[in-house]
């Protein structure tokens, strides 16, 4: 075996002695309010996305938090918090790729953080991507998203792509509030 195929086989880990970086941590479903809990009582910084739901019922109509991606809580931390994490009640394990070990980068947080805050009824998921535009959102609080518009039954999606996390976060947005992204001219 070369020395070249060696390099691609050997995983990645990204945990820093020095530095915080954000990692993606699977739990228990249903247990992700309870995890960051346990997680904050160890001094770990811990985030979950959460949505409003609004529920109906016959004689009223409630308002729950849940999270946007289930089964999906976000860490902060050096390496010397790695085990603790991972010694967390309903703590799974740490998503990886393959086998590595890959940071989110703060951009990726700080746009959930932005979808969560400004806009009700978010989905996340695999969203099937049909034949679109890829757009930028223009103004408001999500200015400079970008991502491929998608339409069905006469809505305007937007998708934005968390490549990192894996995930894809879809919402309403108005048409008036995105333009065409420019692409670089092909020579």
């Amino acid at each position: 075996m070369s020395s070249k195929s060696t390099n691609i086989l050997k995983p990645v880990n990204h945990l820093s002695a020095s530095e915080e970086k954000w990692f993606a941590v699977y739990t228990k479903y249903k247990c992700e309010k309870y995890v960051v809990t346990q997680l904050s009582k160890k001094g770990v910084s811990a985030y979950l996305p959460l949505t409003t739901v609004t529920k109906k019922y016959v004689s009223k109509v409630k308002r729950y938090q849940v999270p946007l991606i289930n089964c999906y809580v976000f860490v902060k931390i050096k390496k010397a918090e790695y085990v603790s994490v991972l010694e967390t009640e309903y703590v799974m394990g740490f998503i990886k790729q393959r086998q590595s070990l890959i940071s989110i980068p703060n951009k990726e947080i700080d746009t959930l953080r932005l979808v969560v805050g400004e806009i009700e009824n978010v989905e996340a998921g695999n969203v099937e991507l049909q034949c679109g535009d890829e757009v930028e959102i223009i103004s408001g609080n999500l200015t400079g998203i970008k991502g491929k518009l998608v339409e069905k039954e006469g809505s305007n999606r937007f998708v934005v792509d968390l490549l990192t996390v894996g995930m894809q976060l879809s919402m309403t947005i108005d048409r008036n509030l995105m333009r065409l992204e420019k692409k670089a001219a092909l020579s």
